[in-house]
């Protein structure tokens, strides 16, 4: 995060001497008001670019075993261009190496680990294990004890990522 608000105060002071630039090659008939109004708008470039960066940046930090399996984007009313452009606000992904395939009387069964990335103030970084019914799509989070969490028990479509990751 520090490195963030370095690059954005740089990123203003650029912008800044751009204007500067041409205020002097302009002989001054620029207002002088052009340098504050380009280092606000270098900053705010920076930050829209930072924003919608970070989901691609996160993406190539990742091992090469891992998938991504779902993306989310989002708007927010204090970010008003994302109304427009939408960006992604959290991902997740299955670690490959995790998953454990087990031939039961009910199918096969996969156990495997999930990690979800989230964009706040400060990055958000969760992982929980699941089980996953190949046969009836039914995908049970796992609480840390590695005790099913049965109230939190969904069904995923057999075209979704994260199935035929595991299943296939």
């Amino acid at each position: 995060m520090l490195w963030t608000i370095l690059a954005i105060v740089v990123s203003g002071l650029g912008a800044a001497g751009i204007a500067m630039l041409l205020r002097k090659l302009t002989r001054n008939r620029l207002p002088k008001w052009i340098i504050p109004a380009f280092g606000g708008l270098g900053m705010l470039s920076y930050q829209v670019y930072y924003e919608y960066s970070w989901f691609e940046h996160q993406l190539q930090r990742q091992p090469a075993e891992s998938v991504l399996v779902a993306s989310e984007n989002g708007e927010v009313f204090w970010r008003p261009w994302t109304f427009y452009w939408p960006m992604t606000t959290a991902f997740t992904v299955l670690d490959s190496k995790s998953v454990q395939r087990q031939e039961t009387e009910a199918g096969v069964i996969s156990a495997f680990n999930l990690y979800r990335f989230e964009k706040q103030h400060i990055d958000h970084v969760s992982h929980q294990a699941h089980l996953l019914n190949c046969s009836t799509a039914e995908l049970l989070p796992l609480s840390a004890e590695k005790k099913p969490l049965l109230d939190q028990l969904r069904v995923v479509a057999k075209e979704d990522a994260l199935y035929r990751q595991v299943c296939q």
